[in-house]
Parts: structure tokens; sequence; C-alpha cells
């Protein structure tokens, strides 16, 4: 079939040509939306998942339910090695920018965005002093005694104070967007947990959506006990059979072109029915079909190919990342999670590990915290770990040593 015309886009955080699945998630946020507007209480969310399920795609459409709905919106990726401060800041200030048209008074803006701007320059220094060698682009000059104080717990719950009120003048919100939230150190998490919570007893039109690891929530939890009731968890997971075979058919029948029943059954079998593979399947399987109907047949030439690209983009870059030390480890935690043909990685206890390692589990900590602090594995339950990727176990037990 014409290359040209393969639906399927399997890539990080692009959106597929279908959005299966994931109406649940959709609707629910909708109702976020509309009782924000009408001054009603409602929490912040957080989703959840494994690399791969498509938290990110999910993140960027319930930005764009926002942005329908008139709200100001921005949206950052948070980086272990980076502030909280100037990605929030200029995420903000995109919001305020979005508000500020429909606002009645432009210095009523032009205040907050000084906040904004006061906010945006200090750093966390024990003599409070504004730095002045990077401009965040706003037009006004730093405001005095808000959000200024150098305490990013105390700056942030103003900062969004502030933000939110001119949400309320103009009878909207504002929403603003995380994505790898479990990145964000222990200060920046704790400030954003006393911010959501502050807006939450003002009724404040102003949420955040965030979107992380399935270890995120513990994240949250460690910085501030009562994030488990401030904020609304949504675990994002891979496909159920019907939203997956949606998924590949819903694209391939714009184009005219169907699927045998038999190539279905073997796309989810291959996939397991996360959306990135599905997609990376789905793309393999429609370059190599000659006709329509797609069959199993197809599927089977089509797939190595898929596996191959996987192995290289979404496995191998990651484990190229680890040192051998921490590859060790997760080839002792590929053997202990599964068989060799088994789709699903259990977690494994981390006194498992060190028993086939033959060491101290406390030798090991180093290698399981760096690989945590790299995203590959995630610590669910006290004392097991587990990979945040799907089938990062099965693609290790098939590699040579």
């Amino acid at each position: 079939m014409d290359p040209v015309r393969n639906p399927y886009a399997p890539g990080a955080g692009q959106r597929p040509p279908e959005l299966a699945g994931r109406g649940r998630e959709l609707d629910a946020f909708d109702v976020v939306l509309e009782r924000v507007a009408r001054g009603r209480p409602e929490r912040s969310l957080v989703l959840t998942g494994l690399r791969g399920v498509g938290k990110t795609v999910l993140l960027n459409t319930l930005r764009s339910a926002a942005i329908g709905r008139l709200w100001g919106t921005g949206k950052i990726e948070a980086r272990p090695d980076q502030s909280l401060r100037r990605p929030v800041s200029a995420a903000l200030h995109m919001a305020i920018r979005e508000l500020a048209p429909h606002h009645r008074d432009p210095d009523r803006v032009d205040e907050v965005l000084g906040v904004l701007k006061a906010f945006a320059l200090r750093v966390n220094d024990p003599n409070g002093k504004i730095r002045d060698r990077w401009s965040p682009g706003i037009d006004v000059p730093p405001a005095r005694g808000r959000a200024d104080s150098g305490d990013i717990e105390i700056d942030l719950v103003e900062l969004f104070t502030d933000a939110a009120s001119v949400a309320t003048d103009v009878g909207t919100g504002i929403a603003l967007f995380i994505d790898e939230m479990q990145d964000l150190g222990p200060a920046d998490v704790s400030a954003l947990c006393a911010a959501c919570h502050e807006l939450s007893q003002l009724g404040a039109p102003l949420i955040v959506v965030g979107a992380g690891l399935p270890h995120l929530p513990a994240v949250l939890s460690a910085a501030k006990s009562y994030s488990e009731r401030l904020f609304r968890y949504q675990r994002i997971d891979r496909l159920d059979r019907v939203s997956a075979d949606l998924a590949l058919s819903a694209p391939a029948a714009r184009e005219d072109v169907e699927y045998e029943a038999k190539a279905l059954d073997l796309l989810y079998e291959k996939s397991g029915g996360y959306p990135y593979f599905v997609q990376a399947y789905g793309k393999a399987t429609w370059d190599h079909a000659p006709q329509s109907p797609v069959t199993d047949a197809d599927v089977r030439v089509a797939a190595p190919e898929a596996e191959a690209e996987l192995a290289v983009g979404f496995f191998g870059s990651r484990f190229e990342r680890a040192t051998p030390a921490e590859r060790e480890y997760m080839r002792a935690m590929a053997v202990l999670s599964g068989e060799p043909d088994n789709d699903m990685d259990a977690a494994v206890p981390t006194s498992e590990i060190a028993t086939a390692l033959g060491r101290k589990p406390a030798s090991l900590s180093p290698a399981r915290d760096a690989l945590i602090k790299k995203g590959l594995i995630y610590s669910g339950e006290r004392g097991t770990v587990a990979f945040t990727v799907p089938h990062f176990g099965r693609y290790l037990r098939t590699q040579p040593v």
C-alpha cells in the first residue's frame, strides 16, 4: 500500500490519528472545566502511567480542551536539573497574555505581570537579591514585596493566587500543564502542593494538570501528606482490545483499507495494547501489506521491522544511557520479572535482585537510585522496583549479555 498515505504516527507525544480509549478522561476533564468556570471547587489533576501509554498526548489534548473554553493555559516539561521558577513563569506569562485581551483593566493585568516578573527573577539567595542577568520578556517592572521572598513555597502560593485573580475577573480559568512531573525537585514539589492547597481553599480558578510515571503519587505524598486528597489521580493504562482495534481500523478505514480479524488479533498480541506500540506495529504493517484487507501474514512479515525500530529508538536508546553497573541491575531485574516470552514485567523485590547478583542490598542502592532518577525504573511499593517502559524486561531477556 502507498506509504505516503500511511496514517499511523509512532512518535514521542505525537497525537495518533485516532485517540481511542481516552473518552472517560476527556469527559471528566470537561466536567472539571465547567465546574471551575461556575465557581465550584475542584481538585487539580494528575495522570500517571508507564512510558508509551500516551500521557503526553492526553495532556496536550486536555490543554486543547481548555483553550477551546477560552482558558489561559501554559505547559512545561519538568527537568531534574532545573528550578521550577523560570518554566512556570514562562507558562503563566503565556496564560495571562491569552486572558489579557478580555480584561477590562489593563493596569490590573500589568500588576500581576509585575508579580510574575519578580517571581521569575528571584533566586534562592539568602540575601534575597534579584538577578538581573536574565529577562523573562515581560515589559513591566518587577513588583516589590509579592512573590519575591526567595522561598519558592511562599512565592508560588502568592503568584498562583494573583494569576487566578485575573482569570476570576474575566470569568474563566487558568490551567498549568506539567509533563514529567516526577522530575521536579523536592522543594518545587512541596511548593506546588502548597500552592494547589491554597487555591483549593480559596476556590480560585487555577488548576494544575500533571503527568508522570507511576511513582508520581508517592513523590507528591512524600512532599505533603495531604497531597493524597489534593489531587485527583487518573492512571493511564494500555488500551483494551476494542480501543486498540479502533486505533488501527478507524484511520485505515478513512483510507479505504480494512483489517482481517486475525490480523487485529496478532497486532494486539504484538503491541500488548500500548498506544506507542500500536502505532509502531500499525505503521510497519501498512508499509509491508501489498493490498487491502491486511492479513495476519502481513503482520508477521512486518513485525521484525517494527521490533527492530523499537529496539533502537525505544529500548536501546534508554539502555545506552545506563552505566555498566546499572545495566547489570536491570538485567537481573529482567530475569526475575518474567519469562522470555512474557509480555508483562512484574515488580521485583530489591532483596531478590541483591541475591541474584550476590551483593548486599545497600551496595546496590546507588545503581537503583540512579536508574530511578533516569526514569528507567520506579519503586511503586516499598522494597520493590519495576521498569517504567513496557516490555523492557522482555527486550533485555532477548539481548546477549
